[in-house]
């Protein structure tokens, strides 16, 4: 007598292949989020008030990166430095890209802080990532030394005997008391956004800080239904669209800065016909199982063939 195949067996198999394939996916995927530029500033006051700051900037990686974005809050130019955008910041362990600003600020608390944005390519993903810095106090900048006066000595048309005269010394210039030390109040905890391209989705995540606001992230296709992301804080979520050709999804939240449709890449290596397929289908359990584990093992490969840029949200 042949029993039937239950179909709790196949049920069973099915999931055991799905968490195979989710288990490889995060291994696999987890190196991405680790690139990140280090950046680092401190500031110095002057007698007179102004300050200098300086900023540093190094590599998480063993790779070079490009500066992509580099913003700062405090006005004026770079300069003694190397840091701007389209600078290749060294690998890890290298030399750091650093700038100088100079400014006399007017306001009681200012906000001295650096965005820095980079980019890395390796063989089989593209990477973009960003960090801000607030400068730290390093106390008053040292002064710069006083030249000493020469005296200009004076002739005499004749050498009669007549009384002389001693020159004056020069007196020292009266000391400045430095102005007070500007306190630069901490900024809240910004939420951080990352829009990663597969070769068979385009996921938009979001990561809240554990002392920040309640994210929500509306996200618009052009074809098909909206999905919203709600992601309280000291917490993560995320929202995956299909990948299709001409794919773009336009993002909306308070604090936004970039609010763009933002379209579906391809990685390079992506192997042709994979993304946006049709489910295989079949009543055999093995093949079934088998099938599974086969394309979610594929799915982890391509994961980290993933272009990644990130949403920047302000507080």
């Amino acid at each position: 007598m042949i029993r039937p195949k239950s179909p709790f067996r196949r049920t069973a198999a099915i999931a055991a292949g799905a968490l195979l394939g989710i288990g490889a996916m995060t291994t696999f995927a987890a190196p991405a989020s680790a690139h990140h530029p280090e950046p680092s500033g401190t500031y110095c006051l002057a007698a007179d008030g102004q300050a200098t700051v300086t900023w540093k900037v190094g590599n998480s990686e063993d790779i070079d990166a490009e500066i992509t974005s580099v913003k700062s809050t405090v006005p004026g130019d770079f300069s003694d430095g190397d840091l701007k955008v389209g600078a290749t910041l060294p690998a890890k362990g290298g030399d750091l890209l650093t700038a100088t600003q100079t400014h006399t600020f007017t306001e009681k608390n200012p906000k001295i802080e650096l965005f820095v944005e980079a980019r890395w390519e390796r063989p089989d993903r593209i990477v973009t990532e960003h960090r801000t810095v607030a400068a730290t106090e390093a106390g008053t900048c040292a002064a710069e030394p006083t030249p000493t006066p020469t005296a200009t000595p004076t002739e005499s048309p004749t050498p009669t005997p007549s009384p002389t005269t001693a020159s004056p010394s020069p007196s020292q210039p009266p000391t400045e008391s430095p102005s007070p030390t500007p306190t630069v109040t901490p900024a809240p905890a910004e939420p951080v956004g990352t829009v990663e391209s597969t070769c068979d989705s385009l996921t938009f995540t979001i990561e809240n800080p554990a002392d920040g606001k309640t994210v929500v992230l509306t996200l618009t296709p052009n074809k098909g239904e909206a999905k919203t992301l709600t992601v309280e804080p000291g917490k993560t979520g995320s929202v995956s669209f299909a990948a299709t050709e001409g794919l773009t999804v336009t993002p909306a939240a308070d604090g936004l800065d970039d609010t763009e449709p933002i379209a579906w890449e391809q990685p390079a290596e992506c192997d042709e016909g994979e993304g946006g397929g049709l489910p295989l289908t079949g009543t055999n359990t093995t093949l079934i199982a088998g099938g599974a584990v086969v394309l979610l093992a594929a799915g982890a490969g391509l994961f980290v063939m993933a272009r990644r840029r990130r949403l920047r949200f302000t507080v």
